[in-house]
């Protein structure tokens, strides 16, 4: 509540967690329907996933929509690949597909450069997505300490990646995880030769 307004709408690129906590608050009372149930009903139970997901909850039990999901590497593969291939899942399509493309189409990396975002050159942010603009269609969930959910469609390739780096963001981490998260793509495409 104590949060004021930053900078200029639509001007530059700017991560706020507080974004997607209030997306999921506007999507529950649109829908009635709280995140956990909804994520339940309309993906985990839809593309196999094996273990039950966890939401971290705040002070008064409402589940956090910005941080905080507990799942299995494996489940969170599933996620990935689920968007990797267009929002279908075993011939069914459980996420319209014209809303992956929507994401993968990314926002406009000058966003990142006019706010001298310096992190992810090329990349820009759409849709709760961190979109590269690279050769290899890379878009990714990243979350706090190392967290990721690399997803390559050209490639083929989505790793998960869980972490507990020491340092919570990603300048920590990136320089070595990007390249080396490219190059297994590059070898897989070459067919490891």
């Amino acid at each position: 509540m104590t949060l004021r307004k930053a900078g200029e709408h639509g001007k530059a690129f700017d991560y706020k967690t507080v974004n997607t906590e209030v997306l999921c608050w506007v999507m529950k009372r649109v829908t009635g329907v709280p995140l956990a149930e909804m994520l339940s009903d309309r993906i985990w139970s839809r593309i196999g996933c094996e273990e039950d997901g966890y939401l971290a909850v705040d002070s008064i039990g409402v589940a956090m929509g910005g941080g905080g999901l507990n799942a299995s590497l494996r489940d969170l593969c599933r996620f990935g690949e689920l968007m990797r291939c267009d929002g279908a899942w075993a011939g069914k399509q459980v996420i319209p597909a014209e809303v992956v493309a929507d994401i993968r189409r990314g926002s406009d990396p000058m966003k990142f450069a006019a706010a001298a975002y310096t992190l992810l050159p090329g990349y820009s942010y759409r849709n709760m997505w961190w979109v590269s603009h690279d050769p290899l269609g890379v878009f990714e969930g990243r979350g706090i300490h190392g967290q990721r959910l690399y997803i390559a469609p050209r490639a083929e390739v989505v790793v998960a990646r869980f972490c507990s780096h020491p340092i919570a963001t990603s300048a920590a981490n990136d320089p070595v995880t990007l390249p080396a998260f490219a190059a297994l793509c590059r070898l897989l495409m070459s067919g490891g030769s």
